[in-house]
Parts: C-alpha cells; sequence; structure tokens
C-alpha cells in the first residue's frame, strides 16, 4: 500500500510540474508587441550626414508619456546640447494631453537625456569638433514600455551633398522599378 500511494505522490508531483513547465514555455513564447510609436525626424537624414548613433532614455514628467503613446510629438528642430555634463533635448515638442487637467506638462521645455558615463564624455568631446551637432532622429516606446530617443552625432552636408543624396535616391527608385 506504502509503494501505490508514494507513486500517486509522486505523480501528483509530476503533473503539477509538467503544467508549471508548459506555463512557462506558453508563457516564454508570447512575445512583448512591438511598439507601433514611432516618431521620426526625416529632415535629419537630408540635412546631416550621421556619424554615429545611440538610443538615450527620455525623463519625462506627468502626462508627457501619455502624449508621446498617442503618437502627438514632433522631433522637427530638435537638437540635443551639454549643460553642466548633463545631455538634454531642446526643440522637442510633446503636446499637451487631452485628458489632463491642471498638471499638465509644457509642450516644448528641455528634456535630459539617459546614456552612460562613457558616452557622454565620448559625444562631449566630439560636439567640440567644429561642424559636429546632435540631433533627434525617431522617438520611441521601447520593448520595456520607457520612451526612448534615437540620437546621431551628425556632421552637416552642404549644398552639393545634398543634391548627390537626391540623385542617389532617385537611381534607387529607378532600379527598383525595373
Amino acid at each position: 500500500m506504502q509503494s501505490t500511494s508514494d507513486s500517486f505522490k509522486t505523480a501528483s508531483v509530476d503533473s503539477s510540474e509538467e503544467n508549471k513547465d508548459n506555463f512557462t514555455n506558453f508563457a516564454a513564447g508570447m512575445a512583448k508587441a512591438k511598439s507601433k510609436i514611432q516618431i521620426s525626424n526625416r529632415r535629419a537624414s537630408f540635412d546631416y550626414e550621421f556619424l554615429e548613433q545611440y538610443d538615450a532614455g527620455i525623463v519625462l514628467v506627468g502626462t508627457e508619456i501619455k502624449s508621446l503613446r498617442a503618437g502627438k510629438a514632433s522631433l522637427q528642430d530638435a537638437y540635443c546640447y551639454f549643460a553642466n555634463g548633463e545631455l538634454y533635448v531642446r526643440g522637442m515638442n510633446i503636446a499637451t494631453y487631452f485628458w489632463a487637467s491642471w498638471g499638465g506638462h509644457d509642450p516644448v521645455r528641455d528634456r535630459k537625456l539617459l546614456l552612460t558615463k562613457r558616452e557622454l564624455r565620448h559625444l562631449a568631446q566630439e560636439v567640440k569638433t567644429k561642424g559636429l551637432t546632435i540631433v533627434a532622429v525617431r522617438a520611441f516606446i521601447g520593448e520595456n514600455g520607457y520612451a526612448k530617443l534615437h540620437i546621431a552625432l551628425a556632421k552637416g552636408k552642404k549644398e552639393y551633398d545634398k543634391r548627390a543624396t537626391i540623385r542617389e535616391k532617385d537611381v534607387r527608385r529607378e532600379m527598383e522599378r525595373n
């Protein structure tokens, strides 16, 4: 009798472990939904040549994240600058949240960017070089749900560089058509 009850106990334990394994496999198979929020600065790639690119976190307050998730933001004329050894983005417009009451935010305030110390030091040295700047390229919501800003160390293009870029795009379109 003891052997029967022992085998019954082990069988029930095995089935609960199998259920846990099945649940774990099921949960592992479910990937987080990819964010559809992609606010881009298309003009930046036309005006600048990107040398290095980084993804930085953005420090947001109050209803800014809700507006960003709703896609109510603009990166036109957005650029980054250093103040007290920290990197900030200026010119990024996050519209006020429609459902906000008294705790609204300033749409065009400067926002702090989060990067590692090594990246900040490297960018600070590079920006001191004449002709280089840091531009905001794309704002998005990362897989972990945090707001991110894709920035690039960039060099301004001359007028003839812009014409060459247009020519290359036209040639590429013709090749795809044929």
